[in-house]
Formats: structure tokens, sequence, C-alpha cells
């Protein structure tokens, strides 16, 4: 779907805010009055708001049951959808379990993948950014064991009390032993090649990931700009499209 942007309104890119868990001196209930400042602040001039994945630690639907809490940001979230902001919920690595909860409770169209879509005439190609390349068989191998039904069925059938345990524990030890680099190297950085390999075969104006947690933008070429979003564990990070041109910002309040 193609179209032209209204005068003063944009479209805005976040991810990896990964509540649910404290991370280095941010507690999630931080974190997320952030993220609720924000949005109140972007509501006034937003057309499209993108959640490219892991906005959660941990996410696991139930018939009956999803995790506690953030009730205030769902909350928000809808009141965003119901003033006419066209929400876009990525399933990332760390929220991927998700039946029909969130789409329906906030309103958003969900991807379980990339989403290509042309905006002002210029091509984005948006997603979270796991499982893209061959570049970590580890985890795409995992990936495929997490994503299939079997493997969702027999999750199912463990008491939340201890499934949720399991999973938090698992994400908080994964956590521990990756460290996240304060530069990037461009020519070993994977999206970055993943993106290469793209745009070998297809036009692409905007790359847009999130999960690497180190936000920055990178010009593939002289059409062609790649943006991670960072995160909003430490970063506070988002990204920014106003018809004419992408920014990578910090949230002042975080600062």
């Amino acid at each position: 779907m193609n179209f032209v942007l209204k005068e003063k309104n944009k479209i805005y890119f976040v991810s990896d805010s990964h509540f649910g868990i404290a991370y280095d001196k941010y507690s999630s209930e931080f974190r997320e009055e952030l993220m609720l400042s924000w949005l109140d602040e972007i509501k006034s001039d937003a057309l499209e708001l993108h959640l490219c994945g892991d906005m959660f630690d941990f996410w696991f639907e139930y018939k009956y049951l999803v995790p506690r809490g953030f009730t205030r940001l769902f909350a928000k979230l809808r009141e965003l959808s119901d003033l006419g902001v066209k929400l876009y919920y990525y399933l990332g690595n760390h929220d991927m379990w998700t039946f029909g909860y969130i789409e329906e409770t906030i309103g958003a169209k969900v991807f379980k993948g990339v989403n290509l879509k042309e905006i002002n005439g210029k091509i984005f190609y948006i997603g979270h950014g796991d499982g893209l390349g061959p570049y970590d068989k580890k985890y795409n191998f995992l990936k495929k064991i997490f994503s299939s039904k079997f493997m969702q069925f027999m999750f199912r059938l463990v008491h939340p009390s201890i499934s949720f345990r399991i999973a938090t524990n698992w994400s908080s030890s994964s956590r521990k032993k990756h460290k996240y680099p304060k530069q990037v190297d461009f020519e070993k950085e994977w999206l970055v090649r993943y993106a290469r390999t793209v745009l070998e075969n297809q036009k692409i104006d905007y790359f847009i990931f999130g999960h690497r947690h180190i936000p920055f933008q990178y010009n593939l070429n002289a059409n062609t700009l790649f943006t991670n979003l960072g995160d909003w564990l430490f970063n506070f990070t988002y990204a920014v499209y106003d018809g004419e041109n992408l920014l990578l910002k910090t949230y002042e309040k975080a600062e």
C-alpha cells in the first residue's frame, strides 16, 4: 500500500524494551513510565507506530491467561489506536508466542516476519531482525523449535508458575552472557550483511531492524539507509520518519 504522509504527521519505530525485567540500573517500571511519557508526546503527530519486537522480555498466551502487568502500556497503545494511529507489531525472539491477545487488545497488525512497505515512494524493509540469513545457525535452529505448534502445545501443559520461571531464568542467563558492543564493525555486523544480500535482488530505501540493541545508522549505498533502533533497556532510542528523512533519536527524558 502506497500513501503520502499528511502535513505534520510522522511514522515512529521502536523496539527491544524487554518489559518485565530489570536491566542495569533501570527497572522495568521505570522504563515503562518513560515509554508511556514518550507515547503521550508522539500521539499528536503520529500517523503510524511500528513496535519492532521484543517489547516484552517474555510473552506467552494461554487460553485464559497472559503475563501479568503492562495494563497501563496496553491502555496507552489502545488510546493511540483509537485516535487513528496505525499500530504494527513485529514478533521478536522474546515475544513470538502471541496468539491474538496483543492484536485484539491494542488494535495492531501483527507480523511474524518482515514488512515490505512503500511510503512516499520509498521502500521500507521493517522487522525485528532475528533469524534473518544464515549468520546465526544455532539461533535459527532454536527458532524453528520454539515456533513449532508441538512445542507451543507442550509448553501450555506446564503450569504457568513453572513455565514462566523457566523462561525468565533462561532469558536472564542469556543476557548475562551477552555483551552489547559499543562500536559497530559494519563489515561483520550480520544484519548489515543480510541487508546487502537483499539489495542484490531488489531496491530498498530504508532497512529498519531491532534485535541487536545497538543504535546506529549506516549508508549501505547512496540511496539506502540502514537503521538499527537500539533499545529501551538503556539507550532509549527510536526512529522517526517525517516524509523526507529518517532520524534516529534518543528520548530526552531518559538522558
